[in-house]
């Protein structure tokens, strides 16, 4: 089973744009990865980091992950895989934040994101 972190940032988003109960409910629906790591749409790589993009109602969720681990390995061995849920935005803002993602992880790599 691989760990989910989400972001501060993101957290105190996720509350800002949704109800108590939606946000309760979005953040369930981003722990699903710690079941299914491997779901969500590849939208490129940096330095062998994976951003992936997972689709709620009318947002996009991002997060990052070791490439190789999540190609290679089998479900049972990701044990000690971490995801880092790192941004939210709208399907307007989608090029916007992938291109944010992808600067901060060139220059600061995963540990940009607090």
């Amino acid at each position: 089973m691989a760990r989910v972190i989400i972001t501060e940032a993101l957290f105190r988003d996720i509350n800002r744009k949704f109800g108590k109960a939606e946000a309760k409910e979005v953040i369930d629906f981003l722990e699903t990865l710690e079941e299914y790591p491997k779901k969500g749409k590849e939208l490129g790589t940096v330095g062998g980091i994976v951003i992936k993009e997972l689709k709620f109602k009318k947002f996009r969720f991002y997060f990052v992950t070791d490439g190789y681990k999540l190609k290679f390995l089998k479900a049972e061995e990701l044990r000690d895989l971490v995801i880092k849920v790192v941004r939210m935005s709208e399907k307007k803002d989608q090029q916007k934040t992938i291109n944010q993602i992808k600067q901060i992880l060139r220059n600061l790599g995963e540990e940009g994101f607090t």
